[in-house]
């Protein structure tokens, strides 16, 4: 079984302790891919230090997340985007897109900011993950005004309901589906189960959003194939069916 995280922050302090037993375990859980997004300047280093420890395995992307769009910061942040992007050794720009749920003060920064780097997006022919929290209507209206062929991604954490999903869809983007869809009456499993695995990749956003049964603990890329097994539950198929469909997705998307 081989399966692709395709978001996750391995490079976070969570991981100080045990960052190499978790590459180690998320390989002998047929985890054999984990993609690294970008938060702001103070990742590049340790994401790029596991890109270059890992490599086959751990793949960057370059962006500027939204909580991290701040008036006093944001020149100097999105010039060493555009100068990690300019080594070429990125599979997509990301995390970027809009979160209003923390804070709105900056909102018109993110929104500016997010159009922004879907531009370089295009310009260096590269997908999108886009964070999407309290903020789909927002985000909606930007990929609208921006889409086109040069466009691809993934809604990161898919926050929506199914309607929402098949808007999605048929922009040509992919829905990313991590633990959340393990939570007891999550509204997700309707959306799975509507749309299948046709349209989606999985992704733990370690070490956050951990599945059941280990909700409220560290999340890590060996959980992957929780988050399948629930899918291939809901979509009533294998496993073997699920983890193939998803990461021939993700190998598509991210020209892995």
């Amino acid at each position: 079984m081989n399966y692709i995280d395709t978001h996750c922050h391995l490079y976070l302090p969570e991981f100080a302790d045990d960052r190499q037993a978790a590459v180690q375990k998320s390989i002998n859980a047929g985890v054999n891919k984990i993609l690294l997004p970008n938060i702001d300047n103070t990742s590049w280093l340790p994401m790029l230090k596991l890109f270059h420890q890992y490599p086959g395995i751990c793949f960057p992307m370059a962006g500027l997340h939204p909580t991290s769009v701040l008036p006093e910061t944001i020149e100097a942040e999105l010039n060493e985007v555009v100068r990690q992007l300019e080594t070429g050794n990125y599979i997509a720009v990301g995390e970027i897109g809009i979160d209003l749920y923390w804070d709105k003060t900056h909102q018109g920064l993110q929104e500016e900011t997010f159009r922004h780097q879907l531009r370089l997006a295009k310009k260096y022919k590269l997908p999108v993950a886009i964070h999407v929290r309290k903020s789909f209507d927002e985000v909606w209206h930007i990929i609208k005004t921006e889409t086109g062929p040069d466009l691809k991604g993934v809604f990161h954490c898919f926050p929506g309901d199914e309607k929402q999903a098949r808007q999605v869809i048929e922009a040509g983007f992919l829905l990313g589906i991590g633990g959340v869809v393990t939570f007891k009456n999550s509204s997700l499993q309707n959306v799975v189960a509507a749309v299948g695995p046709g349209h989606i990749i999985l992704e733990t956003d370690a070490p956050f959003l951990a599945p059941a049964p280990y909700r409220g603990k560290r999340n890590e890329p060996s959980y992957i194939p929780i988050i399948a097994g629930k899918i291939a539950e809901l979509c009533v198929m294998s496993l073997q069916e699920v983890a193939d469909i998803t990461s021939r997705n993700a190998k598509r998307l991210f020209k892995l």
